[in-house]
């Protein structure tokens, strides 16, 4: 019989998986420049909660960036992002706390962005294209490193 962490992780893997195939395959449109997006907010502090909390709240960070600023330069599956967090968050049914930690953070990214960004800009596509590579690369970590 497996225990809650055990079980947990495996719904993390699932949504975790998910996420990551959502960001390898969608893919932005436009052109790149070489300007630079802004600098990241820095990530929340995390106490003794469990160890894919970081990772996870980074990954909701990158969710909530994606999904402004693909509706920000007009991408029709924006609404998508929104969606992923969503199946992260059912996935892997966290204690109120921790949801409450990755709503937040998914909030901050899309805050983050819809602060500095009015229009689609060539920094913006930029920051897009980083993103969906470091979130894959970041569910994909997760999957593996925390699931079974």
């Amino acid at each position: 019989m497996m225990n809650s962490h055990a079980m947990q992780a495996n719904r993390l893997t699932a949504a975790a998986v998910a996420v990551a195939l959502g960001l390898v395959f969608s893919v932005p449109s436009g052109s790149l420049a070489q300007e630079e997006p802004p600098q990241d907010p820095l990530p929340e502090r995390i106490g003794a909660e469990s160890a894919y909390m970081q990772p996870l709240t980074r990954l909701a960070m990158i969710l909530g960036s994606m999904h402004f600023l693909r509706k920000l330069c007009g991408d029709d599956e924006a609404e998508v992002w929104r969606d992923k967090m969503q199946e992260l968050i059912e996935a892997q049914e966290p204690a109120e706390a921790e949801k409450k930690q990755l709503i937040a953070s998914f909030n901050n990214g899309y805050r983050t962005f819809a602060a500095t960004y009015r229009s689609c800009t060539s920094a913006a596509r930029i920051a897009v294209n980083r993103y969906q590579k470091e979130g894959a690369a970041l569910a994909r970590e997760i999957g593996s490193r925390y699931g079974s």
